[in-house]
């Protein structure tokens, strides 16, 4: 969203929404330095207007501050995964209505522990989906690309032209307390909310404010058959195929089994780095206005 497309829609938004101020990202992580810096201040509101990326670093920034803010969402961006979820209407206008009208509700969220791509040791929160293997790979695809397609074409395209390229990395997978377990894997996503990648129902059962991950993971799985059977992640119907699995958990670690092996993640729409990582549910710690 520029500046100029904004001040069209601003007045539209403060007739439904009523007075509200304003401030624009200029690059990474700007949302997370506002929102802490704006909760911390007392805001007792802040709203997100932009893709999953926008909304999950306004919801770290809330979260670092540790107060009681809402977040709020209005629709922009190019995957809108979490607003889909959360049935948040596409249209601005009805977005900012509906968002007048909300009540707050408490919701999970996920602490993510990780190597950024220069190998130092970083934490951050997630709010929908954090994945690793092939799904880091095309979303680093998908967010270098123009997104003209818009979100799901633009996720699509960038798995296709991804999946034959891809190699099964091998990990070491470990839920809660349990002995970790070797396994080869094209994708496993600690699923939080239902949906990624444009629309896929990765894990179509996931509730918000369970307590719980959702595991998807997805074996050494041929490309062929990745691709002919790729409508079924898009209707949730992927969870019978072979090498397939879904498990729930509290708690995740993964670290690649061949030292030097780059495995990515994807955490909420964005690319912040790789494995080792460790993933933990937070119980209903993010206040939410719907």
């Amino acid at each position: 969203m520029t500046e100029s497309k904004w001040a069209s829609l601003a007045d539209a938004i403060r007739t439904h929404l009523g007075p509200f101020e304003c401030q624009f990202t200029k690059a990474p992580a700007d949302a997370i330095e506002i929102a802490e810096r704006e909760a911390k201040q007392g805001r007792n509101l802040i709203v997100a207007m932009g893709g999953d990326g926008t909304v999950s670093e306004v919801a770290n920034g809330i979260l670092k501050a540790g107060t009681e803010t809402a977040l709020g969402l209005l629709p922009g961006g190019t995957g809108g995964d979490f607003r889909r979820t959360l049935n948040i209407p596409s249209d601005i206008v009805q977005a900012a209505k509906q968002l007048k009208a909300g009540k707050d509700h408490l919701m999970d969220a996920g602490r993510l522990t990780y190597k950024d791509h220069d190998g130092r040791e970083r934490t951050r929160f997630f709010v929908n989906t954090a994945s690793f293997g092939m799904s880091g790979a095309v979303a680093t695809r998908a967010n270098q690309s123009t997104k003209r397609l818009g979100g799901t074409l633009t996720y699509a395209t960038a798995t296709i032209r991804t999946v034959f390229s891809f190699d099964a990395p091998e990990v070491l997978l470990q839920f809660d307390e349990e002995e970790g377990k070797r396994m080869k894997i094209v994708i496993v996503c600690v699923a939080n909310g239902p949906s990624f990648g444009g629309g896929m129902r990765i894990a179509p059962n996931a509730k918000l404010d369970d307590g719980l991950f959702d595991v998807l993971i997805a074996g050494d799985i041929p490309a062929a058959t990745l691709l002919l059977s790729s409508y079924r992640l898009y209707s949730g119907s992927h969870l019978s195929m072979q090498k397939m699995a879904l498990i729930q958990s509290r708690k995740i670690s993964a670290s690649p089994v061949h030292s030097g092996e780059e495995v990515l993640l994807e955490v909420d729409g964005e690319t912040p780095g790789r494995l080792p990582a460790t993933m933990e549910m937070l119980d209903r710690v993010l206040r939410i206005r719907l």
